[in-house]
C-alpha cells in the first residue's frame, strides 16, 4: 500500500481564490470571560481569514490507526447541522461527510499508523497525523483550531479548544471527515478478520473485544503497546514492536 493511501491523505482546491476579505472587527473581551467564550470570540475575531478546524478519532481503540482531519469551511457555503460526530448518528455523519467534501474550501484525512502508534506512542502518534493533515491542506490557514488541550508544531498559528468539536463548526468538520475515514476503515478490516467484531466497536475495548484477544490473540491490526493487546500477544507469542522513523 502506498504512503499517500495509508495516510488517507484527501484534499480540494476551491474553484477561483480571490483575496480574503477583510478581517472582522476584535470583539471586546471582559475581564470575567471564561477560556471557553475567550476561544470562540477568537475564532470569530479571524473567521474572515482562512482558519482550519482539526479533530482526531481513534486514540482510545485497541486497534487500527489513529486518523485526522483537517478543514477550512467556506463561509459563502453554509453546512447546517455541523456538531461533534459522537453525538450524531452513522446515516447523519455519512451525509454530513458528503457535504463537507463538496463544500469546503479544502479539507485534508491523515493517519499515522499501528506501527507509528506503537513507536511512539499514542499522543505523539496523533499530533504527527494532525500535522499531516494541516500540511496537506490545499490551501494555507493563518490560524489552526485543534480539539483538545495541547497543540501539534505548526508553520501557522495554533490555538487548542478544549470540546471545541461542539463549539467550532470548522472543528465538527473535521471530527465527522475523520469519524466516518476511520469507521469506514475498521468494517472493512471486519472482513478480514471478522472473528473480532471490528463493525460493531471499530477496535474499541468493548468485552466482546477483550474476549475475542483471549481466544483468537492478536492480528497484525492491533495495537501492541496497550496493555490488553501487550498481555495477549505474551500468551500467544512474542512480542515486538517496529520502531519507525517519526517525519513531520
Amino acid at each position: 500500500m502506498s504512503d499517500d493511501i495509508r495516510m488517507g491523505r484527501t484534499a480540494r482546491k476551491a474553484a477561483g481564490e480571490g483575496a480574503p476579505p477583510a478581517a472582522a472587527k476584535p470583539r471586546a473581551r471582559g475581564a470575567n470571560a471564561t477560556r471557553s467564550q475567550m476561544a470562540l470570540d477568537l475564532f470569530a475575531d479571524v473567521a474572515a481569514d482562512l482558519t482550519c478546524g482539526v479533530d482526531e478519532v481513534g486514540r482510545g481503540p485497541l486497534a487500527g490507526p489513529v486518523v485526522t482531519a483537517a478543514v477550512i469551511l467556506d463561509p459563502a457555503r453554509p453546512i447546517k447541522g455541523l456538531a461533534d460526530s459522537k453525538k450524531l448518528t452513522p446515516q447523519r455523519r455519512e451525509a454530513l461527510y458528503e457535504e463537507i467534501v463538496e463544500r469546503a474550501l479544502a479539507f485534508c484525512v491523515a493517519e499515522a499508523s499501528v506501527a507509528e502508534i506503537d513507536s511512539l506512542n499514542i499522543l505523539h502518534a496523533t499530533m504527527l497525523a494532525m500535522q499531516r493533515a494541516v500540511n496537506g491542506l490545499s490551501r494555507v490557514p493563518s490560524l489552526a483550531l485543534i480539539d483538545g488541550n495541547r497543540c501539534p508544531v505548526l508553520p501557522m498559528r495554533a490555538q487548542a479548544i478544549v470540546k471545541g468539536d461542539d463549539k467550532v463548526p470548522a472543528i465538527s468538520a473535521a471530527s465527522i471527515l475523520a469519524k466516518v475515514t476511520r469507521d469506514r476503515q475498521l468494517i472493512a478490516l471486519h472482513d478480514a478478520f471478522p472473528q473480532y467484531g471490528f463493525d460493531e466497536h471499530v477496535g474499541y475495548g468493548t468485552p466482546r473485544h477483550l474476549e475475542a484477544l483471549r481466544l483468537h490473540g492478536p492480528c497484525p491490526h492491533h495495537r501492541q503497546s496497550f496493555a490488553p493487546v501487550r498481555e495477549a500477544f505474551e500468551i500467544f507469542g512474542t512480542l515486538t514492536v517496529s520502531r519507525v522513523v517519526s517525519t513531520s
